[in-house]
């Protein structure tokens, strides 16, 4: 059997300096590679600990931390989603509810490139557990929140820790898995994704039907403590120091950027500002300030947070925009999908959750099928092609739906809808860290999401702005014409929820829900044009051959592959002979 010498993916492309451990004398030390020192665009890094021996046990030692962080934040997004009609309706927010989903998102969409760029230049380990802390401990604050707006606040917290588990998981996963082999791997992340969607909902929905909304955050509790303590053993990866200076301005003007975007469109779409308001075109200009400041920052800093040089890369670019483009389409269908049906099908929140299966199973199956696909052939470019048409195909299909729309189809929509969504999601991100440099896979992968997140938080905002004033003006109608005033009706859409809606008389609730479907429905038929903008953008999207090098191998901090299992091997005598060493003199003592 013939090992090769790692190579490092330096721009000089030059052999690591370790050997192959076959043309050794000996059998060889144990890992201790001398620590090495990587110059490059993100300042110099310096890992603090000895090369890893990357094995297949390892890794999926690795992927096991992995798996806990994403059940615990994909688990509470399912369950949050069936239950935000009874949140709203009992704190107090049915008109703000649209703020519970932006917040998530925003805080979200601004600590992405944070994670990314930490992570390249500090190691991903501490950030992680970091991460992981956070969510849980905003966990306990939003089931104990009082009011409306303090749990939109915890709310926006543990998006803080929801973003660092989404974008460590991805970047860790190109750490220590080839491009080559990776599908396999983003696959069962996916499957994850899909199980998490389907007992989510389920749930949520008992904690809503039989015990109380705050039991949707409690038991993240738990969850987050057992994924911490699997994270704090099984994630065995370096921490390195850095000696470039941290971009702090440019990620407190990528931040206020950011806000400032999201409150622009929030305040332009909302009745009680409008674009003709001062105030938001106040946000408009603080928008345009910070993001020149923000590009003038960056194109001077030593170690930018997002280096300009990335958009250098056309495959980059075009996988980003597609990313964006979709998550502008796909967000605000699947952030409002579960309210619709639970009040505009007149189901119970267990029932509405079930409702949400079919589209977790498509996505579920073709998330595992292409990953296991492109692995296979190393060719990825059709999928997002295909998975982009489909998902054009379920949207127009999604705006027939009403109140009187058999549950049968609604599943068949859903269905269609997840599996365009399967096709698309983890092949953006694999495309985009197959083309950068391994020193920047964590920046690269950031900012890629980052950008598909802004296009989700500018998505639920617009559309999501656009739906509650439907829908407000819609229930205050069927209110007033109930016999009720004006006064009485606003306080009664405010308040209203699933529980309160089923004490009312019968045609008052017919009411309700035709307003539901009337206000949701013609929303879908804003997203389609962004959904055929990410298909126009995948078509020229360029196929390139998928690395077999993972990225800690590349950059020098890890071995890889056959040669890592030999490494093992050889090791095996010499540890189990020093342990029976051990034993004979404890034996003699």
């Amino acid at each position: 059997m013939r090992i090769r010498s790692p190579t490092c993916s330096t721009p000089t492309s030059t052999p690591c300096e370790a050997s192959s451990p076959l043309s050794a004398p000996r059998a060889p030390d144990p890992p201790q590679a001398k620590e090495q020192t990587v110059n490059s665009s993100l300042g110099t890094i310096e890992p603090a600990a000895p090369q890893l021996l990357l094995t297949q046990r390892r890794i999926w030692i690795i992927f096991s931390a992995l798996i806990a962080g994403m059940v615990l934040s994909s688990l509470d997004q399912t369950i949050v989603s069936t239950a935000m009609p009874t949140i709203v309706g009992q704190l107090g927010g049915v008109e703000h509810q649209a703020w519970i989903t932006t917040a998530y998102l925003l805080a979200t969409t601004i600590v992405m490139p944070i994670y990314g760029k930490f992570g390249d230049v500090l190691g991903r380990r501490t950030l992680f557990l970091v991460a992981i802390a956070l969510f849980t401990v905003a966990s306990v604050g939003c089931a104990f929140a009082g009011d409306f707006w303090a749990f939109v606040v915890f709310r926006s917290i543990q998006g803080l820790g929801g973003g660092g588990l989404m974008i460590l998981s991805q970047a860790i996963i190109a750490d220590v898995v080839p491009a080559s082999e990776r599908g396999k791997y983003l696959g069962p992340l996916g499957g994850i994704f899909g199980l998490s969607a389907v007992g989510g909902p389920l749930l949520g929905g008992y904690f809503v039907d039989h015990l109380t909304w705050q039991w949707a955050f409690y038991i993240n509790i738990p969850v987050g403590i057992a994924a911490f303590a699997i994270a704090w053993f099984a994630l065995t990866l370096p921490n390195k120091r850095a000696t470039s200076r941290i971009d702090l301005a440019g990620v407190l003007l990528l931040s206020t950027a950011t806000a400032c975007l999201i409150f622009f469109t929030d305040f332009g779409g909302n009745a009680g500002h409008g674009w003709g308001a001062v105030e938001t075109w106040l946000w408009g200009a603080g928008l345009v300030a910070a993001a020149s400041a923000f590009v003038w920052v960056e194109s001077r800093a030593e170690d930018p947070i997002i280096p300009l040089g990335l958009f250098r890369n056309r495959i980059f670019v075009n996988a980003t925009a597609i990313g964006f483009t979709l998550g502008l389409g796909m967000f605000a269908a699947i952030a409002f999908v579960p309210t619709f049906l639970q009040m505009s099908s007149g189901t119970s929140a267990a029932v509405s959750g079930l409702l949400m299966l079919p589209m977790m199973v498509g996505l579920m199956g073709t998330s595992i099928w292409s990953g296991i696909t492109i692995s296979r052939t190393g060719r990825y470019r059709l999928y997002p092609i295909v998975g982009t048409l489909v998902t054009a195909v379920a949207m127009l299909a999604m705006t027939t739906l009403a109140a009187d729309t058999p549950i049968w189809l609604i599943c068949v929509y859903l269905f269609v809808f997840g599996a365009g969504l399967g096709l698309i999601m983890q092949v953006v991100v694999l495309v985009v860290q197959n083309a950068v440099d391994p020193r920047m896979i964590g920046t690269a992968t950031s900012t890629n999401n980052y950008f598909r997140e802004v296009g989700a938080a500018l998505g639920v905002a617009i559309f999501g702005v656009i739906f509650t004033n439907r829908l407000s003006d819609n229930l205050i109608s069927v209110f007033t014409a109930a016999g009720a005033s004006a006064q009485d009706a606003g306080a009664a859409t405010a308040t209203l929820d699933p529980q309160t809606m089923n004490d009312l008389p019968e045609s008052v609730r017919q009411g309700i829900v035709t307003a539901y479907a009337d206000s949701l429905a013609p929303v879908f038929w804003y997203l389609i044009p962004f959904i055929l903008l990410a298909f126009l953008l995948a078509l020229f999207l360029k196929q390139i051959p998928l690395s077999d090098t993972a990225g800690m191998v590349a950059r020098g901090e890890a071995i890889g592959g056959e040669e890592a299992e030999a490494l093992e091997a050889a090791m095996r005598p010499k540890t189990s002979r020093s342990a029976r060493d051990t034993a004979a003199r404890e034996t003699r003592d």
